[in-house]
C-alpha cells in the first residue's frame, strides 16, 4: 500500500487498531445528508433553496440554478393565478405549470408523478424532468444523496489548478519526518492542499475521494471517508506536534457495491502513544483535540511524487 511508516509502527498500530475494532467497530450510524447536485463532477452552489427528496422519494431540484448551469434559458409568466415556466436549450423546449405533475417536452405531455412546486420562492421540479426535458444524462447516487448531471470527469490533483508547495513551507508539521518521505526513503517533490469544496477528486493516478464527514458510534467520533478504494490510512497534521496516524476500522468498512466504499477512522486513538515510532508511556492520548488538526493527509503511494492533504473542514 506504500504507506509512510516503519514496519514497527505499522505492526503496533495494526494491533492497537484491532483492539479498537472489537470494542467500537460494531456499527456506525449513517447521517441524513443534504442532497447535492453535481454538473460534470463539480458541485453546484445553491445560495438559498436547496435540493431535497420529497415524501414520495422524488428528488426535487431548484430549476433556475440547474438550468442556468446547463446553459438553458428560463422564463416565467403568470396569468389568472397560473404560473408557467419555460425552459429552452438548443432544440429542447420544456413548458410546465406550477402545481401540476405534467410538463410539455417538445410539445409532448409527460407525467412525472410529483407536482412542480414553489418553495422558498424557488421553482422546484422533479430531477427526471431535467434529464428528459433538457436531454441531459442524469444519475441518482443514493449513497451520497448526490445528483450526477453530465459526465463523471473527476478533477485530479495532478491538474495545474492544484499548486505544488514545498514541504519546507510545512516544516511546523513535519516533526514526525518518517511520514513525509516516500516508502523507499526518497523525498517528495512537495505537497498539494485540497479543500472540501474540491470533492470529489482523484488523487493523481490513485483513488477517488468522494466525500468526508464525521460519524458517531458508541459515543465516539470517526472520520468517514467515501472513496473508490479500501483501507487507505490517513494522518492528522498539527503544528509543532507529531502526526496522528489512523487506520480504517475494518469491522466498520462498508462496500456500497457501486464502485465506492466508506472507511471509518477513529479521531481519538491509543496509537498516539507512539511518537515517531517511539512508545511514550505517560502520553495522555485521550486529551487529543481534533480542532488543532489543520490538515488530513492521505497515506498512499499514489500519487507517487507528492503528498495530498485536505484542509480540515470540521
Amino acid at each position: 500500500m506504500g504507506v509512510r511508516k516503519t514496519w514497527c509502527v505499522a505492526f503496533l498500530s495494526i494491533v492497537l487498531a484491532g483492539g479498537l475494532m472489537m470494542a467500537e467497530g460494531q456499527a456506525v450510524a449513517a447521517s441524513n445528508t443534504q442532497v447535492e447536485v453535481l454538473l460534470d463532477a463539480r458541485k453546484l452552489s445553491f445560495p438559498d433553496a436547496k435540493p431535497f427528496q420529497d415524501q414520495q422519494g422524488s428528488v426535487m431540484v431548484p430549476i433556475r440554478f440547474v438550468s442556468e448551469a446547463l446553459g438553458a434559458k428560463i422564463s416565467w409568466s403568470k396569468a389568472r393565478g397560473v404560473t408557467k415556466v419555460d425552459l429552452k436549450k438548443g432544440d429542447n423546449l420544456v413548458s410546465m405549470i406550477v402545481g401540476q405533475d405534467t410538463a410539455l417536452i417538445n410539445g409532448k405531455s409527460k407525467s412525472y408523478g410529483t407536482k412542480i412546486i414553489i418553495k422558498q420562492n424557488r421553482t422546484f421540479v422533479p430531477l427526471r424532468l431535467v434529464s428528459e426535458g433538457l436531454g441531459e444524462k442524469v444519475q441518482w447516487d443514493k449513497v451520497g444523496r448526490w445528483v450526477w448531471i453530465g459526465e463523471r470527469g473527476f478533477r485530479n490533483t495532478d491538474d495545474k489548478e492544484f499548486k505544488l508547495q514545498s514541504l519546507k513551507d510545512f516544516k511546523q508539521y513535519t516533526k514526525a519526518d518518517k511520514f513525509f518521505t516516500k516508502f523507499n526513503g526518497e523525498s517528495y517533490d512537495g505537497i498539494k492542499i485540497i479543500s472540501f469544496k474540491d470533492l470529489p477528486i482523484k488523487l493523481g493516478n490513485g483513488e477517488v475521494i468522494y466525500d468526508i464527514k464525521i460519524e458517531k458510534s458508541f459515543k465516539k467520533d470517526y472520520i468517514a471517508i467515501r472513496s473508490s478504494q479500501r483501507g487507505t490510512p490517513i494522518f492528522f497534521m498539527l503544528k509543532d506536534d507529531f502526526v496522528k496516524y489512523r487506520y480504517g476500522v475494518d469491522n466498520a468498512f462498508i462496500n456500497h457495491k457501486d464502485g465506492t466504499a466508506t472507511n471509518f477512522y477513529p479521531i481519538v486513538s491509543t496509537s498516539d502513544k507512539f511518537q515517531n515510532g517511539v512508545y511514550v508511556k505517560d502520553y495522555v492520548w485521550t486529551d487529543f483535540n481534533f480542532q488543532l488538526v489543520d490538515y488530513i493527509a492521505f497515506s498512499t503511494d499514489k500519487p507517487e511524487n507528492y503528498i495530498v492533504a485536505l484542509s480540515n473542514p470540521f
